[in-house]
């Protein structure tokens, strides 16, 4: 990659016009943005010369006044906005009444003990219980009320150790993606002194006897550079109880390839720690094991050559039981003997039409989640694959958190629907599923209606989406409609309750969710079909959705709203790019939107599985084909759009959406509100309170519901 100045281009150096020349545009009488400096930047790439004006945008908001002073000056222009329109107060009141449910967990039994997090209304975080048997009484164990007065603190993964005396938390501060990691005595609620910094992208695993646990982490970052710089080393460490974290053990590492990620499991017969490395969001592992009671700390590698997907079920002594997708693209059961010179894998259960979302074992039986058309399907097979049966579900829905191990006959699962929040299902191996916790409801789920359509793609493909609004709503009226998608990373958007969603279709909108290209709805064709060189099917998959809805009548022309988080962001910002004319307003959430740098900060380099490499000349020539931040055009009267980001974004660093808006701020974009909303002491949306989620969704959608024609009143 070669620099230039703009004067050197201005000197007759470039071949083809710079991309992002800054304009200056007076939107008189309509909005007054908040002037973001330019900076002659420069870098010809593959003959392309690719301006970047706002770069100076990028630098850590809490590292750099500028950066401060600019994001204040946006809140402002954005809040005084967002104050005078109506309705909503109504949202903000909907969402708290829709929030005011226990959100609950599903529970890991250790010890005779059951652990499980639940929310109830009005809570910012979910607190942990725990009971003494199956019914015996409740009792809470961590509140992280206690932890922050803002409510930004979050428990963010647990573990109990074998006995259930001992449990490893994570605390998860602010939204960051990075976590401290520390240990409970249950009996006594007593935190033990044992800390850990930096663990990030991790699991727990409690070792015998609780001698310690294992975690991965990176290296602690150089000062100032915790929530910007490239996460590289990963390694799986042994926390012995008792001990300081400078004496952890380093159990697993690749020093000569640093951009690898490991996680590690013991089966819960506590035989095998299984370790699964990974180098990228691809689905593609390797599998390390390590015999727990071998005389000496020894790896052994059973899977190599990053090639495909395992899923470590579980241990039954030395037979091991994976998901996999070799040879299976929609995924099958295997099982092998760890115990031979030189295991091999063979079939429990073969690949179907179906796609296996998950899987567990319950004492003898094995209980795999598929997916039909995006809808979740449970089935049972005995230990060799003789197939038993369904369980019954209590409609389309999404079965997730399956939980089980061959030492018990009980295992749980979750269950939720758009209309449906989570309910906790017990199974016991032979009777139907019962439910184990259920939520009362602050409204009839009945009195919603969720539907499947299909519809074509702009190359013939069938997509399903689903529609939710109310029961008796004659969709032949037409209705302002919020589109929701994702499409990438192989992440299967399913029927899952959003209470800001609810408020919206309770006010008499229609909600629909496409299940795009790139996800995993149907296995690893679908996901491969929306990736790299394909991507632009995403883009023309939505657009599709959105000119069905308008087609059949669902949605008025000036009635469509999208919305999208994180590669769903990406997919807001290139359609509004490409299809100015379709959406009449947007909400980018967390969004990827400079093509051409997104590998370069934090977490940012995996996502090339998905994205493809800036640096590769094909790779580069189809991100600069649909980046938003780089399509976008003067002149063109794009839709009104909010677009959402926080300061603590380590994951999406908010650079992204800095950049992007300062760009389509600068530009002459029609007069639709072109705003952003940035949170402070959040990140990329986990472990975000309740207050700051019903404040920012009361918000963003009064401004879609106001450019869209939906009527706010109580």
């Amino acid at each position: 990659m070669r620099s230039l100045t703009l004067l050197t281009l201005a000197m007759g150096l470039a071949t083809t016009a710079p991309a992002l020349a800054a304009q200056s545009v007076n939107k008189e009488n309509v909005l007054t943005y908040p002037e973001a400096r330019t900076v002659d930047v420069v870098e010809e790439q593959f003959g392309e010369y690719i301006a970047d004006p706002y770069r100076w945008l990028e630098n850590d908001v809490r590292e750099d006044p500028e950066v401060a002073e600019w994001v204040k000056a946006e809140n402002a222009v954005t809040d005084a906005y967002l104050e005078k329109l109506p309705g909503r107060k109504v949202l903000a009141d909907s969402m708290t009444e829709l929030f005011d449910f226990d959100d609950l967990g599903n529970p890991d039994e250790a010890g005779g003990k059951y652990f499980y997090e639940r929310k109830s209304g009005g809570q910012n975080q979910a607190v942990l219980y725990v009971r003494d048997g199956a019914d015996g009484e409740e009792r809470m164990l961590i509140d992280p009320a206690t932890w922050s007065k803002d409510g930004a603190t979050a428990l963010a993964g647990w573990k109990p150790s074998a006995d259930g005396s001992l449990l490893a938390y994570a605390v998860q501060d602010g939204g960051s993606d990075w976590r401290t990691l520390k240990v409970l005595d249950v009996a006594t609620g007593e935190v033990k002194e044992d800390t850990v910094e930096w663990a990030k992208f991790t699991d727990l695993a409690w070792m015998p006897n609780n001698i310690g646990f294992l975690y991965s982490r990176f290296p602690k970052p150089e000062e100032g550079a915790a929530f910007q710089s490239l996460n590289a080393n990963h390694a799986v460490y042994l926390h012995v109880m008792g001990s300081e974290q400078a004496k952890d053990t380093k159990v697993y590492a690749t020093p000569d390839q640093p951009e690898l990620n490991h996680s590690a499991q013991l089966t819960s017969d506590k035989e095998w720690v299984v370790i699964t490395s990974s180098s990228g969001t691809d689905e593609r592992y390797e599998i390390t094991l390590i015999k727990v009671d071998a005389p000496k700390l020894q790896t052994r590698k059973l899977v190599s050559g990053f090639e495909n997907d395992w899923r470590l079920i579980d241990g039954v002594g030395d037979t091991l039981y994976f998901v996999t997708n070799k040879d299976a693209p929609r995924m099958r059961v295997v099982k092998t003997d760890v115990s031979a010179a030189e295991p091999e894998f063979t079939e429990v259960v073969p690949q179907s039409d179906a796609v296996v979302g998950g899987a567990m074992i319950v004492g003898d039986r094995l209980v795999i989640s598929y997916l039909v058309d995006a809808k979740s399907q449970l089935s049972v097979f005995d230990l060799d694959g003789k197939a038993l049966g369904t369980l019954d579900l209590p409609g389309p829905g999404q079965v997730g958190s399956l939980s089980g191990s061959m030492k018990s006959d009980e295992g749980f699962f979750t269950f939720q629907s758009f209309n449906r929040p989570t309910t906790v299902f017990r199974y016991d191996g032979e009777a139907a599923p019962t439910i184990w916790a259920k939520p009362a409801l602050p409204f009839d789920p009945d009195t919603v209606e969720v539907t499947q359509r299909f519809y074509k793609s702009k190359d013939g493909t069938k997509i399903p989406m689903f529609l939710v609004h109310m029961k008796g709503q004659d969709l032949s009226k037409g209705a302002p409609t919020m589109l929701y998608g994702y499409g990438g990373f192989n992440i299967s958007v399913l029927p899952q309750y959003k209470p800001a969603w609810m408020a919206w279709i309770k006010a008499g909108g229609v909600f629909a969710s496409a299940n795009l290209r790139g996800g995993g709805e149907y296995g690893k064709e679908w996901h491969d079909a929306g990736r790299l060189q394909n991507k632009q099917n995403v883009f023309d998959d939505f657009i599709a959705a959105g000119e069905y809805l308008i087609g059949e009548g669902i949605t008025p022309k000036d009635g469509l709203a999208i919305e999208g988080r994180s590669n769903g962001g990406l997919l807001i910002g290139a359609v509004m790019n490409q299809r100015p004319d379709l959406f009449t307003a947007g909400h980018a959430a967390v969004g990827v939107m400079d093509m051409l740098r997104f590998n370069r900060f934090t977490a940012g380099r995996y996502w090339v599985d998905d994205y493809g490499y800036p640096d590769k000349e094909q790779d580069f020539k189809t991100l600069l084909a649909y980046s938003p931040y780089h399509n976008l055009m003067g002149g063109v009267d794009y839709p009104a759009l909010i677009v959402s980001t926080a300061d603590t974004d380590d994951r999406v660093v908010p650079g992204h959406s800095f950049k992007y808006v300062a760009r389509l701020q600068a530009l002459d974009t029609g007069d639709a509100p072109h705003l952003i909303r940035i949170e402070t002491r959040a990140g990329h949306g986990s472990g975000k309170p309740t207050d700051k989620l019903i404040e920012e969704y009361s918000d963003i959608y009064a401004f879609l519901a106001d450019a869209t024609g939906l009527e706010l009143q109580k």
